[in-house]
């Protein structure tokens, strides 16, 4: 089976509608989730190919298949984070400064600044005394790289 499409997400759903169906689910690393064009299998061992028309990336939840009896969804597996927690706008400021810098990509939820595991990163945390913690945890979409130049 080729996928070109996303037919929904389950944020989307109304859950009666998801519970009455089977899922399969596919794991994907975040990395991934950006890949248009790609060979999966599903928990159950079903292989299909994944070849989206539109531009997109593809997101935690998002519903391949889906008929009146079973549902094919995408699941990411959890990334190594630094889960930063600044304690006001100054700190924000400077940790988003020294992360562009690097040109890390940086996600965010709620009051929290996801980036991926960084040895030196963790370093610089510390000399700021900026609270983090590292932790496994599941995103729903990919950390991407913004493309620029310094000319």
């Amino acid at each position: 089976m080729i996928i070109e499409k996303i037919v929904t997400n389950l944020d989307q759903m109304d859950p009666a509608d998801i519970k009455k169906r089977h899922m399969e689910k596919i794991y994907l690393e975040s990395a991934h989730l950006m890949k248009r064009i790609q060979r999966v299998k599903t928990d159950h061992g079903n292989e299909l190919g994944i070849r989206l028309k539109a531009p997109r990336d593809l997101v935690a939840g998002d519903v391949l298949y889906m008929d009146e009896k079973n549902m094919i969804v995408i699941d990411v597996l959890s990334d190594d984070l630094l889960v930063i927690s600044p304690r006001d706008i100054k700190e924000m400021g400077t940790i988003a400064h020294q992360l562009g810098n690097r040109h890390l990509p940086a996600q965010f939820e709620e009051n929290d600044m996801l980036v991926q595991y960084d040895y030196l990163v963790e370093e610089l945390l510390q000399e700021l005394g900026i609270p983090f913690k590292r932790e496994d945890r599941k995103v729903k979409q990919a950390f991407r790289h913004i493309g620029h130049s310094h000319d």
